[in-house]
């Protein structure tokens, strides 16, 4: 579709004004978060800028998390992927739970230094489940987002993105459950998204209505999923890992949850402009899961996402006004 502004050249931004609030939302998934980046790539291709000067709000779930807080400081894709291809076999072949959180902390505090939710060019959601109080917790960065207790909002609860993007990703039991020290919410015990929310897409869609109060005919969403893959053939260390029953199921969890929000912003936003992209590739080839940690699996992974992009391509330039 041609861009809907004639006199502008294709790849230039429409300004804000003349086109949708943009919403991106990013799936959790472990190392299969790669794919996500082969979509994004292309995207950010499309539009022709980093995606921080795209998207007026990224919300994100576990490796959707990380992805998210990225683009929002102003990262392009291409050196979000080099970062992932370093980062993922480091952290993935670590064999214990706490063996990985401690590699993932490392890594996201040498990333993210000690950065707070300031630090963001464009408003985000991260998202957590606490353990204790068995809901939500979403890390933000705008007084706008709190729905409820405004004047004693803090952006990212007054924590650190390392400290937010560590949460979000523990994976219990593939990694250790963390206690972080806010602001405004005590000092709760965390765990990956995925447990609340793997497919981010309601919290986004709440904070456009409700915060920002944009109709839902104004808003236009781009939601990534991480792909949808048959299970691997497994090593030694694999095998032990997955013959207990609380690793056997958490796959099926975090998939469930992705799925289920979809189907809830089917019924619920039906008029909201949206494009989700999360293919299934059930060749033999691409089977794996979110602990992978080998280089060449995840660079397949990677090229997926770009296919799965030029399957949807029409739909997203249509979606975003591009």
């Amino acid at each position: 579709m041609s861009n809907p502004n004639r006199d502008q050249p294709a790849n230039e931004p429409i300004p804000a004004k003349e086109r949708p609030f943009r919403v991106l939302s990013l799936d959790g998934g472990g190392s299969k978060g790669v794919y996500t980046l082969g979509v994004l790539k292309e995207v950010e291709a499309m539009a022709g800028v980093p995606l921080c000067e795209v998207f007026d709000l990224i919300f994100g779930t576990s490796t959707g998390s990380i992805i998210a807080a990225l683009l929002a400081l102003g990262y392009k894709v291409a050196d979000i992927e080099s970062l992932y291809f370093k980062l993922i076999p480091a952290i993935m072949k670590k064999w214990r739970a706490k063996n990985r959180t401690r590699a993932l902390r490392a890594e996201a505090t040498k990333l993210f230094g000690d950065q707070d939710f300031s630090a963001f060019k464009v408003d985000i959601g991260i998202v957590c489940a606490n353990y204790e109080l068995e809901r939500p917790m979403v890390f933000k960065n705008r007084r706008e987002q709190a729905h409820g207790r405004v004047d004693t909002f803090a952006p990212g609860f007054g924590c650190t993105i390392a400290e937010a993007i560590v949460a979000s990703c523990a994976a219990f039991p593939f990694f250790s459950m963390v206690e972080v020290n806010t602001k405004n919410q005590g000092t709760p015990i965390l765990m990956d998204g995925g447990y609340v929310a793997n497919n981010p897409t309601l919290f986004a869609l709440a904070d456009a209505c409700q915060a920002f109060g944009k109709n839902r005919s104004e808003i236009a969403v781009l939601t990534v999923g991480v792909g949808n893959y048959n299970e691997p053939k497994r090593n030694l260390i694999h095998k032990w890992i997955f013959s207990q029953w609380e690793y056997r199921l958490i796959a099926k969890m975090f998939n469930t949850s992705s799925k289920t929000v979809e189907q809830l912003r089917l019924i619920l936003f039906p008029e909201v402009d949206c494009v989700r992209v999360n293919e299934t590739y059930s060749q033999p080839e691409y089977s794996t899961d979110l602990l992978e940690s080998d280089e060449k699996k995840l660079k397949k992974l990677n090229v997926l996402g770009r296919e799965s992009f030029a399957k949807h391509e029409r739909s997203i330039r249509k979606t975003l006004h591009f």
